[in-house]
C-alpha cells in the first residue's frame, strides 16, 4: 500500500480519536486574532488541517512541512474554507526557531514515535524558543487491545513495540516512549503540558483499516522477531477472517499532548 493511501485510510480514525478537550485552550489562545499562522510538522496529505481548522475561531494560514512534495501538493489542494497554506519541503528534524518565526501554533500528528530523542529535543527547543503553543496528536503508547483476545497477542505486541524502538542506520527511534520523552522535554523548559487519551477504536464498518493495520502490525512484529513468523501466519488469517465477519474489535491507544508557556 502506498503511504498516501495509508494516510487516506486512517484519516477518519485519527479524526475520531483526537482529543477535543485539548483544542479548547488553543481556541482561547487564538480568539480575537485577525488571522492565525499555524505550522504543521509532517503534514502528509493535510489531515490535521482538515480536522483542526474548522474547530478554530479565526481565519488561518497554515505552513505545511513534509519531505514528500506529492503529499504536500495533495494537502494544499484540499484545504478547508477560509484557510490558506504554504508548503515547505524538507527535514523537520533540523527545525529551528527561525523556521517557526511568526507561528501562533505548531501542530503535528502521528509524528513523535518516528523521531529519535535528539531530534525530538531539537524540535521541542525550536517550538519553545518560538513561543507558540504546540499540539501533538495521535502518538502511540505501545498498548493495543484486541477482542476477543488470543494467546499470541502479547508476544506480537511486545515484538511490535521493540520494532518501533529499532535502530535505523544511526537513528534509534523513540516509538512508544515518545510521549513520555516529549512531556519531559517540554517540562525541562518549564512549559506547561497537558495530555489526553486518543485511542483508535476499530470495529464495525472499518474492515479495510482494521485489516491494513493488523497486517502491518503483524509484519513489523515478525520482522523484529522472526520466530513469530510461523504461528503468525495462522493468527493473521484468523484475525482477518474475524474482521471481515465483524467479530473483531481493536483498540490502539494513543496520547495527545498540548504544550504551552
Amino acid at each position: 500500500m502506498r503511504f498516501a493511501d495509508w494516510l487516506a485510510l486512517r484519516e477518519g480514525a485519527d479524526a475520531a480519536a483526537r482529543a477535543p478537550g485539548l483544542v479548547e485552550p488553543v481556541r482561547r489562545h487564538l480568539a480575537g486574532r485577525p488571522r492565525a499562522v499555524i505550522h504543521d510538522l509532517g503534514s502528509g496529505t493535510g489531515s490535521m488541517t482538515r480536522w483542526l481548522a474548522p474547530r478554530l475561531p479565526v481565519p488561518q494560514h497554515w505552513v505545511l512541512y513534509d519531505r514528500d512534495s506529492e503529499l504536500l501538493d495533495r494537502a494544499a489542494s484540499r484545504l478547508p474554507r477560509a484557510v490558506t497554506a504554504g508548503s515547505r519541503r524538507g527535514d523537520i528534524t533540523r527545525l529551528t526557531a527561525t523556521d517557526l518565526d511568526g507561528a501562533d501554533l505548531v501542530t503535528a500528528s502521528a509524528l513523535l514515535d518516528v523521531l529519535t530523542a535528539e531530534e525530538l529535543d531539537r524540535i521541542v527547543a525550536a517550538c519553545v524558543q518560538a513561543g507558540a503553543p504546540v499540539l501533538l496528536t495521535i502518538s502511540v503508547t505501545g498498548r493495543v487491545e484486541l477482542f476477543p483476545p488470543d494467546p499470541l497477542d502479547v508476544a506480537l505486541g511486545e515484538a511490535f513495540d521493540a520494532h518501533q524502538r529499532r535502530t535505523v542506520g544511526s537513528r534509534t527511534l523513540l516509538g512508544p516512549d515518545a510521549v513520555e520523552a516529549a512531556v519531559a522535554a517540554f517540562r525541562r523548559y518549564r512549559t506547561s503540558v497537558s495530555t489526553a487519551a486518543s485511542p483508535w477504536r476499530l470495529g464495525r464498518g472499518q474492515v479495510d483499516l482494521t485489516a491494513a493495520w493488523l497486517a502491518g502490525w503483524v509484519a513489523a512484529a515478525c520482522e523484529q522477531q522472526p520466530t513469530l513468523s510461523g504461528p503468525a501466519r495462522g493468527y493473521l488469517a484468523s484475525r482477518l477472517a474475524d474482521a471481515k465477519a465483524d467479530r473483531l474489535r481493536v483498540v490502539v491507544h494513543h496520547t495527545d499532548v498540548l504544550a504551552a508557556t
